[in-house]
């Protein structure tokens, strides 16, 4: 489960961004997040929806430990990100859509790296790297260097190395970004399995697409305050435009 209760991270402009003007900012500074709440569950995908800039990936880094709030709490399955970020990070996989790899290293050696640092033992590892490489069809370019890889096969590393450790708690960063739409269709896929699985899902996206696909919760942020956070189903309900995406524009523009 992530629990995130009225988080705010603030970042000090920049002198280009005060010439700016940035349209939320506070003096000197701006909250990428400001009191943000909200709830994932175990067994449900959540949706966290937002226009360029509105705070989605700051909100994602803040729960999985790559910063630090300004004020609030987050506990990712149990453990406060602060005060027990190496426990969150044993329990947690997070993918965005820049693999940052290791490009002279193979996808075996790359995730044969990453099990070990997760502190699995040589026979575990070697299964759950032979189920994910099956998974996601790695096994054909398992021995050539990632450096020599098309952007959709360094993504499905990215993905087993997201993955290599069974984490309960999932977050993908806009994870099928740039992908052609067989290589983001297995991802959607894993998805979905990861929800069947009964772990903690949170996803950001811009495809519509992917929200009808995948969603049982739906957050929208813009400017870094949730505009709504409510079940997938009460959204279609409540829907006042013909589409999402017009719904999503709607509120957006409204707020």
């Amino acid at each position: 489960m992530i629990i995130v209760e009225n988080l705010t991270k603030s970042f000090r402009l920049t002198k280009e961004q005060k010439k700016e003007k940035v349209a939320h900012a506070r003096g000197n500074r701006v909250d990428a997040v400001a009191d943000v709440s909200f709830c994932c569950k175990p067994g449900r995908i959540f949706s966290l929806l937002g226009p360029n800039g509105a705070g989605k990936t700051t909100a994602l880094r803040l729960i999985a430990t790559m910063l630090r709030p300004s004020s609030g709490r987050i506990a990712v399955a149990g453990f406060d990100t602060v005060k027990e970020a190496g426990q969150v990070r044993r329990h947690i996989g997070f993918l965005t859509g820049s693999t940052g790899l290791y490009e002279r290293l193979t996808p075996t050696e790359m995730i044969d790296y990453y099990g070990r640092l997760h502190g699995m033992e040589p026979a575990l590892l070697a299964r759950r790297k032979g189920e994910l490489f099956r998974l996601l069809g790695i096994e054909e370019f398992a021995g050539r260097r990632i450096g020599k890889l098309s952007s959709g096969m360094k993504q499905k590393v990215s993905i087993a190395r997201t993955m290599i450790h069974d984490p309960q708690v999932l977050v993908f960063d806009e994870p099928t970004v740039g992908l052609d739409v067989i290589t983001a269709k297995s991802i959607l896929q894993l998805i979905r399995q990861c929800r069947t699985d009964g772990k903690t899902v949170i996803f950001s996206t811009h495809i519509m697409g992917e929200v009808s696909l995948l969603s049982d919760d739906l957050a929208i942020i813009h400017r870094g305050r949730l505009l709504y956070n409510d079940t997938y189903e009460a959204y279609t309900r409540g829907m006042k435009a013909k589409s999402l995406e017009d719904e999503f524009i709607r509120r957006v523009e409204e707020a």
